[in-house]
């Protein structure tokens, strides 16, 4: 089966300090040997709502 698709990004996701799903920032947080891995932040109240790794040749892997 042919891959339809290469990466997800997330426009949306669950804030349990708001409550409810938020528009998110995605901002580089760290440049992995392997990958590099971005952290998403809601854009009302600032925190952490989530985090992704995107390997180097392979699948990413998103938390």
């Amino acid at each position: 089966m042919k891959e339809n698709f290469r990466d997800f990004e997330a426009t949306e996701l669950f804030c349990p300090r708001c409550r409810r799903a938020v528009p998110v920032r995605k901002r580089l947080f760290l440049i992995l040997s392997s990958g590099e891995k971005y952290d998403y932040t809601c854009v009302y109240c600032g925190m952490s709502v989530g985090e992704k790794t995107s390997s180097d040749g392979s699948s990413p892997q998103v938390f």
